[in-house]
């Protein structure tokens, strides 16, 4: 009888370590995962930081017009610019308004 207690007792051990294991693998899958996921919008973060730190100055964008434009651009004023939606087949043309909210 104690054999059988103790043959028992040592494959409930390896039973639950086999248990363990497997679950403990199953985590770090998904923590391999969650980290390449961050790595990737890590990525991203820095890419769209650096186009609005680098590319939407005033400063900078100044000099790209006097740089590589000159007197290509003009300046408008915002009343005059329309927007041109399509509902249904139909153009509509209206005013822009920066705070116009999408349905």
């Amino acid at each position: 009888m104690k054999k059988l207690a103790v043959i028992i007792f040592i494959f409930l051990l390896i039973f639950s370590t086999a248990i363990i294991k497997n679950s403990t693998k199953k985590i770090e899958d998904e923590i391999f995962v969650t980290k390449e996921r961050l790595k990737d919008f890590e990525k991203e973060l820095g890419d769209t930081r650096l186009e609005y730190d680098y590319l939407s100055s005033t400063e900078k964008l100044l000099e790209y017009q006097n740089r590589f434009f000159e007197k290509e651009l003009i300046q408008k004023d915002i009343k005059t610019i329309k927007t041109l939606t399509k509902k249904s087949n139909i153009l509509l043309i209206g005013n822009f308004n920066i705070f116009e909210i999408n349905e």
